[in-house]
């Protein structure tokens, strides 16, 4: 499972690459939208807090069920649909966003598996098998955690690299 910080980076610069290169739309991505779509990127973890709450409770509750599905992001689709026919945009471009960084998330959990970790519930609660792509294979936890801060370090060098071609940051130094 990659870190939070993962989660949040992919998402936040697939939006933004989104804007810059193929939207129509750009006035509807504000730094706002771009905040929602990295806390979106995090939102199917909750679960995590969710399951320290319920097992205190002695309710029992897993991490990867109901919130690792594509059913949990596709939900907000259908408000941003709904805004959007009453030309209420920008509200829905926040929608659209979180369905995505919902979405994401579950793909890179999906694809940077481990042997060690479980896979993704995709069809949770009606079928428990899990899903994984296991690209990482069967690393030990040291070798993932590093593998992961190497991917973190990339993901934002490649980013920066990209926004002072792009939008010449430097110029705002």
């Amino acid at each position: 499972m990659p870190f939070a910080v993962t989660h949040v980076l992919f998402a936040i610069i697939a939006v933004d690459l989104y804007r810059d290169y193929f939207s129509r739309h750009k006035k509807y991505f504000t730094l706002h939208t771009m905040f929602i779509a990295g806390f979106a990127g995090l939102l199917p973890d909750i679960d995590i807090l969710m399951g320290y709450f319920l097992n205190f409770l002695n309710v029992e509750f897993a991490h990867r069920t109901i919130t690792h599905t594509p059913f949990f992001g596709l939900i907000f689709l259908v408000p941003a649909f709904i805004l959007w026919h009453y030309k209420k945009h920008k509200i829905a471009m926040y929608f659209f966003v979180t369905t995505f960084g919902i979405l994401s998330h579950i793909l890179l959990d999906y694809v940077l598996t481990t042997d060690y970790s479980a896979g993704i519930m995709l069809f949770y609660p009606f079928s428990n098998a899990a899903f994984e792509i296991g690209l990482l294979g069967n690393l030990t936890i040291l070798q993932t955690v590093k593998i992961y801060a190497a991917v973190d370090a990339v993901i934002l060098l490649l980013w920066l690299w990209h926004e002072e071609i792009r939008h010449k940051i430097n110029d705002y130094i």
